[in-house]
């Protein structure tokens, strides 16, 4: 599982595409959620980050 960290919030999916303008997100039943522009992404985290430690990321 991923997180978009965008400026407006995050959305979380279960994989994605990187596309030369920006990347398309994915749930868990493969189903489209968003595409998101590299301009408006400011990061793409593993869930994992979020688990395995006890600082903050942001």
């Amino acid at each position: 599982m991923y997180r978009a960290i965008l400026p407006e919030g995050q959305i979380q999916c279960e994989r994605y595409e990187r596309e030369d303008e920006g990347l398309e997100l994915y749930d868990e039943d493969d189903e489209f959620l968003a595409f998101v522009p590299y301009a408006n992404l400011h990061a793409l985290a593993n869930e994992e980050l979020y688990r395995s430690d006890e600082r903050s990321i942001m």
